[in-house]
């Protein structure tokens, strides 16, 4: 089969032929029609996580995916073949990844796909609207509190928006002039130019009595202590990048914590009911055949794409 990998960590991607995986117990084999590229893709790729990842060379890359199934393994109750699927199929230690023609997941880390949608978009959604969905939940965020959300136009940033907003609260997105329109028909109440200036300042200039939850996907450590200025007394602040200081937000009176994602087949569920729904737009800036895998995450890399890239495959 086609697939997208390395042969060791810092090797660059490339397309090669390898040996179609079989899906043992409690694994389904997927044939994949499209694969969604995220940034800790090619973080993996890099071997940036150093010895907390344990892999298997060659390497297939990429997490999330969507296809069809084509074959179960023994144990497997929840899917039999012919379902469309969607999910997150990276297995570095046994080189396995959804950046190839088929991949073998774990049944619980797949869920039946939307039917209102393509693959293309249901392989979109994995990891950035789980990471999303469990920010709302974990921050409370909920009817009349106000979201500040800084990176708000990135994959998380515009699910965690749509999320939000859908729950009542007023959302506060930091965007470029150029996507303000975008934010707001995703359901920001109002957006904040972070090319104009301090967003700090900015938001605390339009609301004195600052925001009820603070979501920041990009600021560094320092960066995190000057955003927390925009959080009321008692509020919530969350740090995507690990810059949350416990010490410094007790000392602000202030809650909060650096998130880890914890996905699930149920989010996943919850997640293609709102496709279907109608509930959530997905936003797929690019889509580009598998073999140009390896130009997609260069350009992921430069932090300047725009949207969600998904190859087709």
């Amino acid at each position: 089969m086609r697939a997208v990998a390395v042969n060791a960590f810092g090797e660059d991607p490339q397309l090669m032929e390898l040996p179609q995986p079989e899906p043992g117990p409690g694994e389904v084999l997927v044939r994949l029609a499209a694969a969604g590229l995220n940034p800790i893709d090619w973080k993996l790729a890099d071997g940036m996580f150093g010895p907390a990842v344990q892999a298997s060379f060659p390497l297939v890359l990429g997490s999330d995916g969507a296809g069809e199934v084509v074959a179960v393994g023994s144990g497997v109750r929840r899917f039999t073949v012919g379902d469309p699927v969607f999910g997150q199929f990276q297995r570095p230690e046994r080189g396995g990844g959804s950046y190839a023609e088929f991949a073998a997941a774990r049944e619980g880390d797949i869920a039946l796909a939307a039917r209102s949608v393509t693959y293309a978009t249901s392989a979109a959604v994995p990891t950035a609207g789980m990471t999303a969905y469990n920010l709302v939940e974990e921050t409370r965020v909920g009817e009349g509190r106000r979201v500040l959300i800084v990176g708000a136009t990135g994959g998380v940033g515009t699910f965690a928006t749509q999320i939000a907003a859908g729950r009542g609260a007023e959302v506060i997105a930091t965007a470029r002039p150029s996507k303000a329109e975008l934010m707001r028909t995703l359901g920001a109440a109002e957006t904040v130019d972070y090319t104009a200036g301090p967003v700090a300042e900015q938001v605390l200039a339009a609301h004195p009595d600052g925001v009820d939850v603070l979501i920041d996907m990009t600021s560094d450590a320092k960066d995190f202590v000057e955003m927390t200025r925009t959080v009321r007394d008692g509020g919530v602040a969350v740090s995507l990048i690990g810059a949350a200081d416990s010490d410094v937000l007790t000392e602000h009176n202030l809650r909060g914590f650096n998130f880890v994602n914890r996905p699930s087949p149920q989010l996943l569920e919850i997640l293609a009911g709102h496709l279907d729904a109608g509930r959530l737009t997905v936003l797929v800036g690019l889509e580009v055949p598998l073999e140009e895998a390896p130009e997609a995450l260069a350009a992921s890399r430069t932090g300047r794409a725009q949207g969600k890239t998904v190859l087709a495959i």
